[in-house]
């Protein structure tokens, strides 16, 4: 019973990701790069939860901004420290902007930030069951866009578990749209 209660409270490896680091989602240029420059490499910034045990739920968020910006503190920054205290790892992406890209660009960045935490989740120490995505306005439309379009690669599927929209560019219609949305994310 000793080495069993001794076994319980062996600490932990350290975790190979560390809080406030950013990630690229490709090793090398990102697929339809234009460039080299920091706008041309999508990332994912790792924010964690105090405790980070195995199994923990995680959560990419998507900040919104139009589709030309990216509003990475009250939508980003914020929001992935509140999940921490809800004991979910949060994990910012940046993805590629408007002028300069058009879709799918965005919705393949959300999809590879999905697919990378399921396929690190073991040493990351995620539930691959449990991972989700959340947006607003520009970037809950990104959201959505990967919760209803999602693909598998290398085996592993980018379907997010939950999807999460906070007041979202939902719709493309002239009367409902987000102009510069639209026009930044499909041209004029």
């Amino acid at each position: 019973a000793l080495v069993m209660l001794a076994m319980m409270f062996q600490p932990q490896a350290p975790l190979p990701i560390k809080d406030g680091q950013v990630i690229p989602l490709w090793s090398g240029a990102a697929p339809g790069a234009l460039g080299g420059e920091d706008a041309d490499v999508p990332t994912i910034t790792v924010f964690l939860p105090r405790t980070m045990r195995e199994g923990t739920p995680a959560m990419v968020v998507c900040p919104g901004g139009g589709y030309q910006n990216l509003a990475s503190n009250h939508e980003g920054r914020q929001v992935a420290n509140y999940l921490n205290s809800l004991g979910i790892a949060a994990f910012v992406l940046k993805y590629r902007l408007g002028p300069k890209y058009r879709h799918p660009v965005e919705l393949g960045d959300a999809q590879r930030a999905i697919r990378t935490l399921r396929s690190h989740a073991a040493e990351w120490r995620l539930d691959a069951a449990r991972i989700g995505i959340m947006g607003f306005s520009a970037g809950g439309h990104l959201a959505m866009s990967a919760s209803t379009h999602f693909a598998t690669a290398d085996g592993v599927s980018s379907r997010p578990d939950v999807a999460i929209l906070g007041y979202p560019v939902i719709s493309m219609t002239e009367s409902w749209t987000h102009a510069g949305s639209r026009t930044a994310l499909l041209g004029a």
